[in-house]
């Protein structure tokens, strides 16, 4: 019990430190706002372009609010030596690094659903598996947020940070599947399209949403559990080599 209690006083904090700040509060909307605007009003708000591009809208919606707010807190907390006092709190390491990565992880389903909301306008909501895409949403928002942490423990500076994502995000708006299929893309482009988490999310949320995908359920929910594990021991081990001395 006193574990989660701890958990949950971390949260808090960090929910009220950076995520319910009015700036952050207002990016958070306005940003995946930005995004969904310009791809449906540019498919012109079509029912069938609007499924086509929802997944897509929604993956890079949970992607940019996870990585970029975890750049914030985790390297901000490092410099200012904030974050070595939460050591010393009586929890688990791998439990304190939980709840420092889950405020990131419900901020990014947060994210997610401003463009469903703004679709609901444009389309019947009823023609999404929701048995698939809540899932979904909550997987991509988990290996997104630990895509943040291990970029945020690469570095010590927060703008350092923020350009070692840009160098990850950006190449995934085109090479996970997001808005055209991977097939299309350049023979030698598509091995990396397979390296990256948001290429088995996108599959996901498409299949969610189009009944179109193009690899089965268990592989990508397996591959996305797999990158989720991954980026959080990568990160865990990085913490300790490098912070923790």
């Amino acid at each position: 019990m006193k574990l989660w209690i701890a958990f949950w006083n971390i949260l808090v904090k960090d929910m009220r430190t950076y995520y319910l700040k009015p700036p952050n509060i207002s990016w958070g909307i306005i940003f995946p706002l930005a995004w969904t605007g310009m791809f449906f009003i540019k498919s012109g708000a079509g029912v069938d372009s609007v499924r086509t591009l929802l997944p897509g809208v929604v993956a890079i919606s949970i992607l940019f609010g996870t990585t970029s707010m975890l750049a914030v807190t985790v390297t901000f907390e490092k410099k200012n030596r904030s974050f070595e006092r939460l050591l010393l709190a009586p929890i688990p390491f791998e439990m304190l690094m939980l709840a420092k990565t889950s405020g990131a992880i419900l901020f990014g389903v947060a994210n997610a659903f401003v463009p469903v909301i703004m679709a609901a306008f444009m389309m019947d909501l009823s023609l999404i598996s929701w048995s698939i895409f809540l899932p979904t949403v909550i997987m991509i928002a988990i290996a997104s947020t630990f895509l943040g942490l291990f970029i945020a423990v690469s570095v010590s500076e927060v703008f350092e940070a923020q350009t070692f994502s840009n160098f990850l995000r950006f190449p995934m708006i085109f090479l996970c599947g997001l808005f055209f299929p991977i097939e299309h893309l350049p023979i030698f482009l598509r091995p990396l399209s397979y390296v990256l988490p948001l290429t088995y999310g996108a599959d996901l949320l498409h299949g969610a949403v189009n009944v179109d995908h193009t690899m089965p359920f268990w592989l990508d929910l397996t591959a996305l559990g797999f990158f989720c594990f991954a980026l959080f021991a990568s990160s865990l081990w990085n913490i300790k080599r490098k912070w923790i001395k």
